[in-house]
């Protein structure tokens, strides 16, 4: 209460203990092409086992899309990554009429039915999924001569929960495999992918901590294969309940195992430029996405569309960086350095949230025992990533030190100190491989096109970390007085931070202003709050003169050096 009435003690606490948070600064972004995997929704994914796991190993069409990603998670451990697909993908089912379903949030409104989908539609669309068998074994189903009996402990028979509901005989329960029955999964035809043991027909039926038992939603929330469409007409009484009005005592079981074979699953058509945006449009939203390094696949045959886009949600968000690599040809053909310079120009961009490569990079496909060039976008990413395990966010990517290139063969093109001057003049940044020091980033230049703090990316990145940081604490002031107590409490967790980031080389001075000088009346009367960072940032080395003097043998060194 605002004021005491009678004598008494009131104990307030006030908190004063607010300081600036750390902020991310390496979350990868990335939309491409998978072989599997829920589409148009955004994955975390923290090494290329989990990948693969996820979104299925490349083949010869999805491998630059699966190789890029994989090249930053060399680097990092951290990938945002969102499957797309064209809008005739199909999923596989057992009924003749596939449908496109993308994801879970899909499935929920999707309208399936036995007449067309059959009783099960694979999770995720693709051709994929014509791989799968769905087989169902219920109590008194032919369980001893099942093939897959040894996957289970004992054949289905009465749930505890029917039994305990005053059930009798009800033989609920039914047994569900799922089965790479041509092996394109595993690689072994016929293989076990998971199995459901213990489901029950019953709708309402539940284990001993509350869990559903009912077969669809076991299926449902567990699988990572497929999904319930519909029930099998042979089974007549799944989805009804055990107890309450219209409780069954027993439900249908079938003499022998049910297999169900998924066919029609479709990749679709062309991966199409504007498929991929769809893709990076989930990253638009900066207050509910965080993410900070931003790249792609070359767009092919010259074209600019997804660099482009990429661009666009950078300088947007303003929290992130797009890394641009120019396409595969223009670096693998007869005239790269001409090539490279005129996809810098047809980009027509200048913006220090854009980081432009120079050439593709030859890298080994364990998965299909080949070779392919893909962007190095993946990997600049990357370099940007490990910086900041090794480092901080501000310090350059590039060079001997942190700019190293991992699991890079070779590059499509390696320019001469002629070719890097055009390069870099130009904002590109080469990629370069020196006899005896490795394969390594050779620049830190942003797209900016004019001079400026901000043309160099660790400039960039510093200015993305503090006002991602400072702006998430100053959301603290907000609906609190614009007087000095407010003011005073701004600056003592703002100071505090500032030369933290100076003492770790991020700048060399800063000054905060916030007082009446910037909030004035006419501030205040707005309802706003102003505060001023003065900061001037650490500028990397790009530039090196070495002077070799030689002098006469009776020369005194504090003659020539004055030391």
């Amino acid at each position: 209460m605002a004021f005491q009435v009678s004598p008494g003690v009131q104990v307030k606490e006030i908190d004063a203990t607010s300081v600036i948070p750390a902020v991310s600064t390496s979350i990868g972004g990335f939309a491409g092409a998978f072989n599997w995997g829920p589409a148009e929704e955004i994955k975390l994914v923290s090494s290329e086992d989990e990948m693969a796991a996820i979104f299925s190993t490349p083949d010869d069409n999805t491998a630059k899309y699966f190789l890029t990603a994989a090249s930053f998670l060399k680097y990092g451990n951290a990938l945002k990554v969102v499957r797309v697909v064209p809008a005739d993908a199909e999923n596989a089912c057992v009924g003749s009429t596939p449908a496109l379903v993308k994801n879970d949030e899909e499935y929920e409104s999707a309208s399936l039915s036995n007449a067309n989908q059959g009783e099960w539609i694979a999770k995720f669309p693709g051709a994929l999924g014509n791989s799968l068998k769905v087989e169902v074994c219920t109590a008194g189903g032919g369980f001893s001569g099942w093939a897959y009996a040894g996957q289970f402990d004992a054949a289905p028979d009465t749930s505890d929960f029917a039994t305990n509901n005053g059930a009798t005989n009800a033989d609920d329960e039914i047994h569900i495999v799922v089965v790479d029955e041509d092996g394109h999964f595993t690689g072994e035809p016929g293989s076990v992918l998971e199995t459901f043991a213990f489901a029950s027909q019953a709708s309402d039926a539940k284990d001993s901590s509350g869990t559903s038992l009912y077969y669809k939603n076991v299926v449902n929330s567990r699988s990572q294969y497929i999904a319930w469409a519909s029930h099998d007409d042979e089974l007549t009484d799944a989805g009804n309940n055990v107890s309450g009005p219209g409780a069954d005592s027993a439900f249908t079981t079938v003499a022998s195992v049910k297999s169900y074979s998924l066919i029609g699953g479709s990749d679709g058509g062309t991966i199409t430029p504007a498929v991929v945006a769809l893709g990076y449009d989930l990253f638009e939203d900066a207050e509910t996405v965080d993410v900070n390094l931003l790249f792609a696949c070359p767009d092919d045959n010259g074209s600019t569309t997804i660099a482009v886009d990429l661009l666009d949600i950078a300088d947007a968000r303003k929290d992130c960086v797009a890394f641009i690599s120019p396409p595969v040809a223009d670096s693998t053909g007869g005239s790269p350095l001409t090539d490279v310079l005129a996809f810098n120009t047809a980009l027509g961009r200048s913006s220090s949230y854009g980081f432009l490569d120079s050439s593709a990079v030859y890298v080994y496909d364990k998965y299909n025992d080949v070779y392919r060039y893909i962007g190095a976008s993946g990997i600049t990413a990357g370099l940007c990533a490990n910086t900041d395990q090794v480092a901080d966010a501000w310090f350059s990517p590039a060079g001997v030190n942190r700019g190293q290139l991992r699991g890079v063969t070779k590059l499509a093109f390696n320019p001469n100190k002629a070719q890097r001057d055009s390069l870099y003049k130009a904002g590109v940044n080469p990629l370069v491989s020196f006899p005896g020091e490795g394969t390594m980033l050779f620049g830190d230049k942003t797209m900016l096109k004019r001079p400026s703090a901000f043309d160099r990316i660790n400039v960039r990145r510093l200015f993305i970390t503090l006002e991602k940081a400072i702006s998430t604490a100053a959301k603290a002031q907000l609906f609190e007085f614009n007087d000095e107590f407010t003011r005073a409490q701004f600056r003592n967790m703002i100071e505090p931070f500032m030369r933290d980031v100076k003492g770790r080389r991020g700048v060399t001075d800063f000054l905060v202003v916030c007082d009446d000088t910037n909030n004035t009346g006419q501030v205040i009367d707005t309802n706003s709050f102003v505060a001023d960072i003065y900061i001037k940032p650490a500028r990397s080395i790009n530039f090196i003169t070495l002077n070799f003097i030689a002098t006469r043998t009776g020369v005194d060194f504090s003659e020539v050096a004055g030391g």
